[in-house]
């Protein structure tokens, strides 16, 4: 796993969160510093059902990032109240390299893909690219991108809405949410251990 660009999971493997979390944290690892200020990006309307994924993660993530005990501390934008979406990314984006002076970003969104893909969670050290399965054309962003994949790539936009299960978002953004918690419960900062009392 440690020389893979990206990693699928089936989200209906019974284990699939902490595949998702070791998946996370393996990137984490490789590329995170402590220099950074890790922030998470959760991308998507609450509008659609096909495009409702990224608010649900914030949602459950803001919900219990104040109950669990995390190694490093992170910044969330994108919730069912606060949406991050076309209209608003790029001032998003603006905001958080404004606000941080070296930002690690974590990009979430929804994604299409091929039939037997539905339901997968995809993991990856790249950039995303949002809107790019509904033919928009946004700025791409993130240092790892997460995606869950709702729907089958090729249909359209309005179609594509009108067919998304909201029980695969669903699932998909539990997920996702207790994945990238059990990352950042299990990282630890390079100085971590050198910081313990003797």
């Amino acid at each position: 796993m440690n020389n893979q660009k990206t990693i699928y999971i089936d989200s209906n493997h019974s284990n699939a969160y902490i595949q998702l979390g070791k998946g996370i944290l393996s990137f984490l690892n490789q590329t995170f510093t402590e220099e950074s200020d890790l922030v998470i990006l959760c991308i998507g309307t609450d509008r659609a059902t096909g495009d409702c994924l990224g608010p649900l993660v914030g949602e459950l993530l803001r919900k219990r990032l104040d109950y669990v005990k995390i190694s490093v501390p992170c910044h969330l934008y994108g919730t069912l109240k606060n949406p991050v979406h076309a209209v608003n990314l790029a001032d998003i984006i603006t905001d958080i390299y404004n606000t941080y002076d070296n930002p690690y970003i974590i990009a979430i969104d929804a994604s299409l893909g091929a039939t037997s893909h539905i339901g997968y969670i995809t993991v990856g050290q790249n950039a995303l690219q949002p809107g790019k399965g509904v033919q928009k054309k946004l700025p791409a962003i993130g240092n790892l991108s997460i995606t869950g994949i709702v729907n089958l790539s090729g249909l359209g936009g309005t179609a594509l809405l009108q067919s998304t299960r909201l029980y695969t978002v669903m699932q998909l953004s539990e997920l996702i949410s207790k994945g990238l918690l059990f990352a950042l419960r299990n990282y630890h900062p390079v100085n971590y251990y050198s910081e313990l009392p003797l």
